[in-house]
């Protein structure tokens, strides 16, 4: 029989071993010039257990301006279904903004925002959208605000902000929506309609 001693200590090793490898992340990085394929490239790392960490547009080392998408699992995890991603990339407001609210209606939820020049020169606006079937679906309704003059997106802010839409998701750059501007992405739930239901006889209710 092993003394107490060196039993406390190989319990000690294997608890820190399981703290240690609970710890664990690994990475993968998707980059590329075009929106489709960081779309399927995202959804191939999806597939494996990855899911969106971060984005960011810009110009990389060899010259060329991409989308940057980190994506991150636990390695300790093993992979259930996996998440579903939609890159969304115009130059056109009204464009964004109807599949953003197609995209709230079908359950995706918003990941993160970013601006890039695309090889055919033009500045886009990027959002990534994300749907995970581990979560119970939550329809959600997008509105965006694109304005140069802070004046403006501090009223606009306020009116959706009383609206019951809140902020996600902020960018400040020169893009083809106008010019140098700020592209604000904001939600609001959209109830159940079991909840709608309870809220509309909860209004109703004499007092």
């Amino acid at each position: 029989m092993l003394p107490i001693r060196s039993i406390a200590i190989l319990a000690l090793w294997a608890v820190t071993g399981a703290v240690a490898n609970a710890g664990e992340f690994e990475y993968r990085l998707v980059s590329t010039t075009k929106t489709s394929t960081a779309e399927k490239e995202m959804n191939e790392a999806a597939a494996a257990g990855f899911a969106v960490a971060s984005v960011m547009g810009g110009k990389t080392a060899f010259g060329w301006r991409e989308v940057v998408v980190v994506m991150q699992r636990d390695a300790s995890s093993s992979p259930g279904a996996p998440r579903r991603y939609r890159l969304l990339g115009t130059t056109r407001t009204s464009t964004m903004l109807e599949e953003l609210r197609q995209l709230g209606g079908e359950g995706f939820e918003y990941k993160g925002q970013t601006v890039f020049e695309t090889a055919f020169r033009s500045r886009e606006v990027v959002v990534i959208m994300e749907k995970d079937p581990a979560k119970p679906l939550q329809k959600s309704e997008y509105r965006l605000l694109a304005t140069s003059r802070t004046s403006t997106m501090q009223k606009e802010l306020q009116d959706a902000g009383r609206e019951g839409f809140s902020l996600v998701g902020l960018t400040v750059a020169e893009t083809f929506f106008g010019g140098p501007e700020q592209v604000v992405v904001l939600k609001r739930a959209i109830p159940a309609p079991a909840e709608l239901r309870t809220r509309l006889w909860v209004a109703k209710e004499p007092r």
